[in-house]
């Protein structure tokens, strides 16, 4: 089985953290500060985004960093590293954060979004490294058959709710191939739920595609604006 056939833990997560981050800091980029609805909307995103980043270094640590320390003692040391750092930066975000939602500025607002773009930057690239190092060393001391079963732990230990945000993000940022597979496995109540959750979030090309793959119904709801025509 050659490198690009190995079962890769991180492609499907990082994916969806990527387009997660990019989203929240055009969003955070743009927003009118001046406009409370807007506000609020974007600064619940932010902190939706860093709960989700805590989640996913709980997640690397607790299942990913451990596989890799029993197999190859001190192998996880300098991502490990990292990740406190981005423990401390979460926290440095959450606060400003909330601190923009209760004195809302121009200048508070470009404050954070430039912290926010450093903090999406070192993690592109901390990603890019456990794509590529840390996979080298998970496909060198573990099976396919063994990452499955870690990956199938990992998952077990989501609670439900964190699961749909992740999928929320997780769909849209997949290849049509990647969506059919991810979705096929599912029993199908658990794939009904997801196709509802993650429809509002692809565009019709995209949707007809993965209902296609998955054997669904490719009903699209009109936009809100839109008034169906009658005969």
């Amino acid at each position: 089985m050659t490198t690009a056939q190995r079962l890769d833990l991180y492609a499907p997560i990082h994916k969806a953290l990527r387009l997660f981050m990019a989203d929240t800091l055009t969003r955070l980029g743009r927003l009118d500060v001046d406009c409370a609805a807007e506000r609020s909307q974007v600064l619940a995103q932010l902190q939706e985004l860093l709960q989700e980043c805590e989640s996913h270094l709980r997640h690397e640590n607790e299942f990913v960093h451990t596989a890799l320390e029993a197999r190859r003692p001190g192998a996880s040391a300098r991502i490990g590293a990292e990740h406190e750092g981005h423990v401390d930066a979460i926290a440095g975000l959450q606060a400003e954060g909330q601190a923009l939602a209760q004195q809302p500025s121009a200048a508070a607002a470009l404050h954070l979004y430039r912290r926010l773009s450093r903090f999406v930057a070192e993690n592109f690239e901390h990603m890019l490294e456990e794509e590529t190092r840390h996979n080298a060393l998970l496909w060198e001391l573990y099976s396919d058959a063994e990452l499955e079963a870690l990956h199938q732990r990992l998952l077990a230990s989501i609670p439900a709710d964190e699961m749909l945000r992740t999928l929320r993000w997780m769909v849209p940022a997949l290849s049509p191939a990647e969506r059919a597979g991810l979705l096929g496995g599912m029993p199908p109540p658990v794939r009904q739920v997801v196709l509802e959750h993650v429809q509002p979030h692809l565009d019709a090309h995209g949707w007809s595609k993965l209902c296609a793959a998955v054997g669904a119904p490719a009903v699209v709801p009109l936009p809100a604006h839109v008034t169906p025509v009658s005969a």
